[in-house]
């Protein structure tokens, strides 16, 4: 019998694993194995080294730690070999404590444990062992190199990625294609442009690596045309290519681009998409709202048993909450189960939820993550903010202090917001110091937010008081809160005068700052300040003029008796004019009593929104003031006829965290007779001291001591008189009321701070009064 020679025997049964480790074909490995043994070959470390090798990666780590425990003998490539299999299976631990044992650790040891580390996310421990390796004086490999610099990459570390790049010149590994491409996507995502385009030129060889690093290089700066370009110039693409321009087109709003694109990689490349690919092709679909798109991707992913756990399943659930698809999004949820759920998935999810105005399933799954971070708490109160639901905002908030993460700067501006419109002060000096305590007080974000809801609360001294405190940090947004605060509390000048301070400082306002600056003309009768303001920002700041800026142009110049001019403006407009226009000419056609521009005013309005109850009031007003009856009559008829009821006017205010709503006439509250015996006294009192009531503002044709008890009850007068009876002396009183505040009330309510020896704070549906010693800060301009 002929027996086969040792050597050639063991050169073949190695070159037969590894033949099975490509084919990964586990049961002949094993084959060999036992032909090893048979021909009593297991005492050779070459062999032994090849099996581990193929034990190791067709995933039998088990028999591959076996196996090593057993060899009478081992080399560097035994260790070597033992080490890689712990790193690719993430088992970094194990992987170190390999590694500190290796006698005579080589250059493929330590690229093995940088190469782990890399893998597993862990990019600062991957630098940290290439330092040692550089002070151990072990020799790096062009795949040391590569693997550190894409861990430098991945940490956006520059500084230490310029060192690696001085060792790759050192030892001679600058010249490698692999080296060249890490160094070139090292500099491209550490944020040096200069650096990546000077090595990029300098290459000899550029293979898809080095045109995909370019591309995605050009679509991280914006440059969306030059990345284009590259693409198009490209012979052969890779999926990396591909990618890059999907997720730039998509990621700078190119959606349709995104789609395209996407599109020709199907059609014209026999590459399968990828969970990138498909994570930024449904992104794009959920931008664009294309539900019957996305579904058909969803499809796609079906058939070809694409993984739906993940990154891929939470973009088809915003994909399907952002395209109206909302309860196919849920299904998706309770298919994958609620650990799959990311933030972004929930937020989409929650916003779709808005939408819908149902809450309640959103709340579920927001109560059931087990991982709740501060984005999405977030959501959730941002969720409550948008659907009105501002005390279940708080409710949430209190419980984040409680028992969640500490609140962030978006989720105290989201806060802040809910307390402007609760216009409660208590509820936004809290969260100001809660932003004190978890350090987010000295965000300008956080400060805007200040600014807007101490202004909207009443308290334009405490707005002033965080103005001033970032006078280092001012935004735009900083300007401008503060502007709009000021004009709405009837500071029109040192508006102004804060507005030209932002010129001074070479700020460029936008379409909102100059919003604030009308308003704080039109507040105060500033009109020739007014035209001029506007002339800027049309012809130096070339800001076209939006709705707003024409209202308030019309406002400011109907409010100073321009009435005409105001109607000539319109009738100029490029724009149709809305409700708010037509509303603002109408009313101060109501004040200076011009009779046919209101009518013309009404009807256009009425033409725009036939059910607008203002517009019957303001002309049923208008006719009233000047008598003419019969017309009024007519005009509340037309209203009875058409079923338009008229907006109540309502006034509250909040007293020991509880609000108190008042109507006229009102006998609902609780305390009512102690409210009417307070409002009786008050009104004898105020009319020794010289107040008149102004019966003319009741515009019914009755008897004067009728009239007179009718304001006597306006609901703002109620709300005053009960706040009197429950708060402390010298406290300042804060009234709310949903319309604007009539003469007799403006007139009463001055002669009642002077009799109290309060500050009584009055915000009605245009702007904040205050009232003191008998004087109100719109100086009787309204």
């Amino acid at each position: 019998m002929n027996i086969p020679d040792p050597s050639s025997l063991s050169y073949h049964n190695a070159c037969l694993l590894q033949e099975c480790i490509k084919s990964k074909d586990l049961l002949a490995g094993k084959s060999v194995h036992a032909r090893i043994i048979k021909y009593g070959l297991h005492f050779s470390v070459i062999l032994l080294n090849n099996l581990m090798n193929f034990y190791s990666r067709t995933g039998c780590f088990f028999d591959a730690r076996l196996l090593f425990d057993e060899m009478p003998e081992r080399t560097i490539f035994t260790w070597n070999t033992l080490l890689s299999a712990y790193s690719r299976q993430g088992k970094m631990g194990e992987a170190t404590e390999i590694f500190h044992k290796i006698p005579n650790r080589d250059s493929v040891s330590w690229s093995t444990v940088i190469t782990g580390y890399n893998q597993m996310g862990r990019s600062e421990s991957a630098v940290k062992v290439f330092d040692k390796m550089i002070k151990e004086r072990v020799t790096p490999t062009q795949y040391t190199i590569t693997s550190v610099l894409a861990s430098c990459a991945a940490i956006q570390a520059l500084d230490i990625g310029r060192k690696v790049h001085s060792f790759a010149v050192k030892f001679g590994l600058s010249s490698y294609v692999s080296v060249v491409n890490s160094l070139l996507n090292m500099y491209a995502k550490s944020g040096d442009p200069v650096m990546t385009r000077v090595i990029f030129d300098r290459m000899e060889y550029r293979n898809t690596s080095s045109l995909n690093v370019m591309i995605s290089l050009h679509m991280q700066h914006g440059q969306v045309d030059l990345a284009r370009g590259q693409f198009e110039r490209m012979s052969e693409r890779d999926i990396v290519t591909w990618n890059s321009m999907i997720a730039g087109y998509n990621q700078h709003g190119y959606d349709l681009d995104a789609l395209c694109t996407f599109g020709n990689m199907l059609r014209d490349s026999l590459l399968l998409p990828d969970k990138f690919t498909l994570i930024n092709a449904l992104s794009a679909c959920a931008n664009l709202e294309m539900l019957k798109l996305g579904k058909q991707i969803h499809a796609r992913i079906v058939s070809t048993n694409f993984d739906t756990y993940g990154p891929v399943g939470n973009a088809l659930i915003s994909m399907y909450a952002k395209s109206g698809g909302v309860q196919i999004a849920q299904k998706i949820v309770d298919q994958t189960g609620l650990s799959c759920l990311d933030v972004i998935g929930f937020t989409c999810l929650l916003d779709g939820y808005v939408k819908l105005g149902d809450l309640k399933p959103a709340r579920q799954i927001f109560d059931s993550l087990r991982d709740r971070d501060v984005v999405a708490w977030t959501a959730m109160i941002v969720g409550y903010l948008q659907n009105g639901l501002n005390n279940d905002a708080l409710e949430l908030f209190r419980l984040m202090v409680r028992e969640g993460p500490k609140p962030n700067n978006f989720t105290l501006a989201a806060m802040l917001s809910v307390s402007s419109s609760l216009t409660s002060l208590n509820h936004g000096k809290q969260i100001h110091a809660s932003a004190i305590r978890t350090g987010q007080a000295s965000l300008v974000s956080v400060n805007n937010a200040l600014i807007t809801m101490y202004a909207r609360a009443g308290s334009i001294n405490c707005a002033r008081k965080v103005f001033n405190q970032i006078h280092c940090f001012r935004d735009i947004v900083s300007w401008t809160s503060m502007i709009m605060a000021l004009a709405q509390h009837g500071h029109g000048e040192e508006a102004l005068q804060h507005f030209e301070k932002l010129l001074a400082a070479g700020i460029k306002p936008d379409h909102i700052t100059y919003v604030g600056v009308l308003s704080a003309c039109t507040h105060v009768g500033l009109v020739d300040q007014g035209r001029r303001y506007y002339n800027m920002m049309k012809d130096f700041h070339k800001i076209e003029p939006t709705m707003s800026h024409y209202a308030l142009m019309v406002d400011l110049l109907g409010r100073a008796g321009l009435v005409q001019e105001a109607y000539d403006f319109i009738e100029k407009m490029p724009i149709e004019p809305d409700v708010i226009t037509w509303g603002s000419l109408l009313s101060s056609c109501k004040v200076y009593k011009n009779v046919e521009l209101g009518k013309v005013a009404a009807e256009r309005l009425l033409l725009i929104d036939p059910d607008n109850s203002g517009a019957y009031s303001a002309l049923v007003n208008l006719y009233s003031v000047c008598g003419k009856w019969e017309d009024a009559a007519k005009i509340r008829k037309l209203m009875k006829d058409g079923g338009v009821k008229k907006e109540q006017g309502i006034s509250w205010v909040q007293i020991k965290n509880k609000v108190h709503v008042f109507g006229a006439e009102d006998g609902l509250h609780p305390q009512k007779d102690e409210i009417y015996k307070m409002i009786a006294k008050i009104w004898e009192d105020i009319k020794k001291m010289g107040f008149v009531p102004d019966t003319e503002s009741v515009l019914h044709d009755l008897e004067e001591e009728v009239k007179e008890q009718m304001l006597r009850h306006h609901s703002e007068k109620l709300a005053i008189a009960f706040a009197l009876t429950s708060t402390p002396e010298n406290t300042t009183l804060r009234i709310m009321k949903n319309l604007r505040v009539c003469n007799d009330c403006h007139s009463a309510i001055k002669f009642i701070s002077k009799l109290s020896g309060r500050e009584i704070i009055v915000r009605d549906a245009t702007r904040f009064h205050h009232f003191k010693d008998g004087l109100c800060s719109c100086r009787d301009y309204w």
